[in-house]
């Protein structure tokens, strides 16, 4: 089944994720399905959360930073500036503290754990992981287009939930429990509510959040991820690797496409052994691949003679992966 007969009979797949190897054609294809898509008539949003994210050089168009961009009728683009997340964080930290403690300004040796703690860098991770939520639980578009990270960080997010909602049960557990005592000091303190019950509604909040997002990553109905490879023998090792730990976090596989495919009608008697060279390897590993893969590979993207940039070139790269046409 080709790539572009899976989208129609899977009309509820609205969460697609592009993953694979650095540099294989992730975000080329995110940029051409959210094209193909909005030129159909659905309201698109393609989001990156790579910190090296280069839509806004695919759509020749500053979008770091700026949320959803209008790159055409339909088609929304955003990339993730953590720091700004980050800085965001900070402000709301301060300000519950000084609500809390009545302060006009946060002590020095608050402040200085606050810009350490920012330093961290999981807290990177956590503030995309944070944005995305945001995203995906909004519910203004029609399809989300992910375009991942690297293999190895894009498990990291996968796993991020499971890991969130496994210590936030357990704090919260902890809390209920606690909270059966306060109910009795409080009605002996005819207090309405604690500074405690208030940290474990921000806490149920915060699973709800994660739950939602967790949820959609591995559901089979509304989501599809595809690995993007190329014929390389060392690439479809590591994605035979990689989709087995996908595979463990219950993230719908859904297919294989393989990119940078040279084109067969270059083929002639007098081509540069290079060229010739380069064909015969490929033909090799393209049939590794389908014995590897089988029916789960949907199409062959061919080498483009220029880079993907500007909405021409991705609307090439839109009919050849989901028309079969240069």
């Amino acid at each position: 089944m080709s790539l572009k007969e899976i989208f129609e009979k899977n009309p509820d797949r609205r969460y697609i994720m592009f993953g694979g190897k650095g540099g294989l054609g992730k975000t080329t294809f995110s940029a051409a399905t959210a094209y193909w898509l909005a030129k159909r008539g659905y309201k698109v949003l393609v989001f990156s959360v790579d910190p090296q994210a280069s839509l806004s050089d695919i759509f020749e168009k500053d979008i770091f930073g700026k949320g959803p961009v209008e790159i055409m009728p339909n088609l929304f683009a955003q990339e993730i500036d953590a720091d700004q997340r980050i800085r965001e964080y900070q402000d709301e930290i301060r300000q519950k503290i000084l609500d809390m403690y009545g302060l006009d300004q946060v002590p020095e040796e608050i402040e200085n754990y606050i810009q350490a703690a920012a330093a961290e860098p999981a807290m990177e991770e956590s503030a995309i992981f944070d944005e995305v939520v945001d995203i995906v639980v909004s519910g203004e578009y029609d399809y989300y287009i992910y375009d991942l990270v690297p293999l190895g960080h894009a498990l990291y997010y996968l796993s991020m939930a499971s890991v969130y909602d496994q210590w936030i049960d357990k704090i919260t557990g902890l809390r209920e429990e606690m909270a059966e005592y306060d109910q009795v000091a409080a009605v002996m303190r005819r207090e309405k509510e604690t500074e405690e019950d208030k940290i474990l509604k921000e806490l149920q909040y915060i699973k709800h959040r994660i739950n939602a997002s967790s949820s959609i990553l591995t559901d089979k109905v509304k989501t599809a991820f595809y690995f993007v490879l190329i014929p390389e023998e060392m690439i479809i090792l590591d994605t035979q690797k990689a989709a087995g730990l996908f595979a463990k976090y219950d993230v719908p596989l859904s297919g294989y496409i393989v990119n940078r495919v040279i084109p067969p009608e270059l083929a002639a008697d007098n081509i540069p052994d290079y060229l010739r060279n380069r064909m015969e390897m490929q033909k090799k590993y393209l049939h590794k691949i389908e014995q590897t893969f089988g029916s789960e590979v949907l199409t062959n993207v061919p080498e483009f003679e220029r880079d993907i940039t500007g909405l021409p070139m991705i609307e090439r790269v839109a009919n050849a992966l989901f028309e079969g046409q240069r």
